[in-house]
């Protein structure tokens, strides 16, 4: 039976003064620090809820952690050890599973190749591109070369 991988949130609770300590599940002391934070249905100190990989503090780089194979880990390493990793399509080398990327389509890019295939212009956030024949196309480009297949571009 395969284990399946989780995420979970991180909560951060203030500790209210008239209650009983809770007790952390990650040094089994009691929490009497001003915050604490709750995952996986436990108590944590904020200094021991960390990545069993990289060791940074849970509570500070999201509000999620991952868990497999007996692991706390961010997603950075979870994405590292257990991510499913692809090839750029526009130069085929192989994007690791923790790097952002971009998608058009079924194509999935390093965001450096993230470019017009003809004049290679970056593209910015809301820029409008085209995919024709699996290449990635400025709308000058793709204008362009509707023009010379003969045909007006579809709005």
């Amino acid at each position: 039976m395969q284990k399946k991988e989780k995420s979970f949130g991180i909560q951060m609770l203030s500790v209210q003064p008239d209650t009983k300590p809770k007790g952390c599940a990650g040094c089994n002391r009691k929490i009497k620090d001003r915050y604490l934070l709750k995952a996986l249905d436990k108590y944590w100190h904020e200094d021991c809820l960390k990545c069993a990989c990289c060791d940074c503090r849970l509570g500070e780089v999201g509000s999620t952690l991952y868990t497999k194979a007996n692991l706390i880990l961010c997603r950075r390493d979870y994405l590292r050890l257990f991510g499913v990793t692809g090839n750029c399509a526009a130069c085929s080398k192989l994007i690791p599973a923790f790097e952002m990327v971009m998608r058009a389509k079924d194509n999935v890019y390093h965001l450096d190749c993230f470019a017009c295939q003809l004049c290679n212009q970056r593209f910015c956030v809301g820029d409008k591109f085209f995919l024709k024949n699996n290449m990635i196309l400025c709308q000058t480009d793709y204008e362009e070369g509707l023009m010379k297949e003969g045909y007006a571009p579809q709005p």
